[in-house]
């Protein structure tokens, strides 16, 4: 009877043993199962950022790094003037991710109610002079452009740069005639760079960017013409879940370090 007894109990606890091992077994899967559910799924698949000019050779270095974190995504480019951009994406360009460089052009697209969300500022744009090498013209303020025979070439007043600059050439009470208006500030900085125009009103990052073909004057009156950049998901993304892993990183800290070696301010 007690050898009975004592078979039964220790098999009462073998039993108890297994089931205790079965449910840790099961816990610890439940708890992996969590973990892998939760992971963020691969990111694939081509995208289209519709993107200001002068956000040219930062978001070209942008979209280089995430295609190199991200193999199997490739990330397109239309570069231009925003106001031409917007109406492309309203007209129903297909596009992913819309970058302007004014709040002014992005409501062209929030408007229409084409943004998914509502747009982020991830940087500010200042305005400088840009002239021939070396300064020939000895131009040393915004004053300075409107002497007498000076070929000076603006953006135009529907382009973020040229609305800018409007706003600069009113705030220093001074009236400019342009030898021409340029859809964008890439155009109107080729016209410098090309010898076609003595200067250009543009932004800083372009200035830069164009290295020695180029030199900046700075002017005081471009701090009351400071442009904010915003970003958005766009509501038709044909890749929505990729095109935000790109804003991410537009936003990042390691974005938002090549922008600034291009020139941008904070937002």
């Amino acid at each position: 009877m007690l050898q009975l007894a004592g078979a039964g109990a220790a098999a009462l606890m073998a039993l108890s043993a297994c089931s205790s091992s079965s449910g840790s077994s099961d816990a610890t899967s439940d708890k992996t199962s969590g973990r892998s559910n939760s992971a963020s799924p691969k990111l694939s698949g081509d995208i289209t950022v519709f993107a200001a000019a002068s956000l040219k050779e930062s978001f070209t270095t942008l979209g280089k790094q995430f295609e190199k974190q991200h193999p199997g995504t490739k990330v397109s480019f239309n570069f231009g003037g925003s106001d031409t951009l917007a109406a492309s994406i309203t007209g129903g360009a297909p596009a992913d991710v819309f970058a302007a460089a004014s709040p002014k052009t992005m409501a062209i697209v929030t408007d229409k109610k084409d943004a998914a969300g509502i747009p982020a500022t991830f940087v500010r744009n200042q305005l400088e002079i840009a002239t021939l090498p070396g300064n020939p013209d000895k131009l040393a303020s915004l004053k300075d452009l409107t002497k007498s025979g000076l070929k000076v070439v603006l953006c135009d007043k529907t382009v973020p740069c040229g609305a800018a600059a409007q706003k600069a050439l009113d705030a220093a009470k001074l009236k400019l005639t342009p030898v021409s208006y340029e859809q964008d500030v890439k155009a109107a900085l080729n016209k410098v760079e090309l010898k076609e125009a003595d200067a250009a009103v543009v932004y800083k990052t372009d200035v830069k960017s164009a290295g020695g073909k180029v030199e900046g004057v700075e002017f005081p009156e471009s701090a009351k013409a400071i442009n904010d950049y915003p970003i958005v998901l766009l509501k038709n993304a044909p890749n929505a879940q990729t095109a935000k892993a790109f804003i991410a990183l537009v936003q990042s800290a390691e974005g938002q370090k090549v922008l600034s070696e291009a020139g941008f301010l904070k937002p």
